[in-house]
């Protein structure tokens, strides 16, 4: 009988042993999907935007006791392919939230898709007053265009002192159209006067038409809110013509690719954009700007900025919400008011982002820090 009663007691001890936590089940990771242009003419930023996520998810590698998964996939730069991008990230890959696009093109591509399906989607860098326009699942930490449009055109009366503005606009992408007419409109609202303005398309390459007619009219800027490369060739092609005007762009234009193929042309541009770590104002910036220093031996940028800011304010949203439930995600982010960003404090009023600009110089073959613009 004693014999008996020290056998079933082993193996009650065994049964223990074997549920005990050191074989409890890992935790199931939160899936983020990422859709970026990894290849296509926009790479550059996509891949400087997935540099900046890998650093921060390296940070902060869990949210709520949870492993976090990033789902990358690449848009290759395309409008369709932004929209397959999305439909497979909550398909297929089941995300409960989406980070992306960059581009206000892309990211208005996949934000119906985003908004349908009731999964909150977070953008770095789309501008667009559309992107978000009537619609409670889209956010950005990024300042929008009718406030970079306000910044630009104050920045070129008040600083530039500039009276008259000629204006080239990408007619094919949604972001140099839109932050054209705000420029165009807080500009002639300040007493300026837009002299000219005409159109060209991202990829052309010759754009001696359109500055030949800006040539007679010896504006005091040429407002060009394009992309690098059209930012740089309108550059240099302008000083080739002998046309002195200061050029003033968006914040697309931050690439050290806009240096490289603008060489001296370039020098004197300036752009509006959202971050540089001369003007950075939180603490998490300073610990940005220090611990990207010691990753990349380099100065860090605005989108990979951005894209830190675009996980930590997303990951803030999820421990507020206490919860992964997408719905409870939106509306944690909707509520928020007092984020501290790498890129400065953000707050969600209505449907727009509240934050503060930044201007830069092309000077000595860099960026240089000229001035912070807080919101009106």
């Amino acid at each position: 009988m004693v014999k008996c009663l020290m056998r079933c007691l082993m193996l009650f001890m065994v049964f223990v042993v074997s549920i005990t936590p050191s074989t409890t089940i890992a935790a199931e990771p939160i899936r983020i999907g990422v859709y970026l242009p990894m290849t296509g003419p926009a790479a550059v930023y996509g891949q400087v935007a997935w540099k900046g996520l890998q650093m921060v998810h390296k940070e902060r590698p869990t949210v709520l006791g949870r492993p976090v998964q990033l789902i990358l996939v690449d848009d290759k730069s395309d409008k369709v392919e932004a929209a397959n991008a999305v439909s497979r990230l909550i398909e297929k890959e089941r995300a409960v939230a989406i980070i992306g696009e960059l581009t206000s093109s892309n990211t208005l591509s996949g934000a119906p898709i985003a908004e349908k399906a009731k999964i909150p989607m977070v953008t770095p860098w789309a501008t667009n007053p559309l992107v978000t326009q009537n619609r409670r699942y889209i956010f950005r930490v990024c300042f929008s265009d009718p406030f970079q449009g306000y910044v630009a055109a104050k920045f070129a009366r008040e600083h530039l002192k500039a009276r008259t503005a000629a204006v080239m606009i990408d007619i094919s992408q949604d972001y140099s159209v839109g932050l054209s007419n705000f420029f165009m409109r807080e500009f002639t609202k300040r007493g300026g006067k837009i002299v000219i303005k005409t159109a060209y398309q991202s990829g052309d390459l010759d754009f001696t038409a359109q500055l030949s007619g800006i040539s007679g009219m010896r504006p005091d800027i040429i407002y060009v809110p394009g992309y690098f490369m059209e930012d740089a060739l309108i550059a240099r092609q302008a000083r080739e013509l002998g046309i002195a005007s200061i050029i003033v762009s968006g914040d697309a234009a931050q690439a050290d690719e806009l240096i490289k193929i603008g060489g001296k042309a370039v020098e004197g541009l300036y752009f509006t954009t959202h971050f540089d770590e001369k003007g950075v104002t939180t603490k998490r910036g300073q610990l940005f700007v220090k611990k990207f220093r010691e990753t990349n031996k380099d100065a860090p940028d605005s989108v990979s900025a951005l894209s830190h800011d675009s996980y930590n304010f997303l990951l803030d949203a999820v421990e507020r919400a206490r919860s992964a439930h997408p719905e409870k995600i939106k509306d944690a982010l909707s509520r928020t008011t007092n984020f501290e960003g790498v890129t400065g404090k953000i707050a969600i009023k209505g449907r727009e982002t509240i934050k503060q600009a930044v201007i830069l110089k092309v000077e000595n073959g860099g960026f240089r820090y000229i001035t912070t613009i807080q919101p009106q």
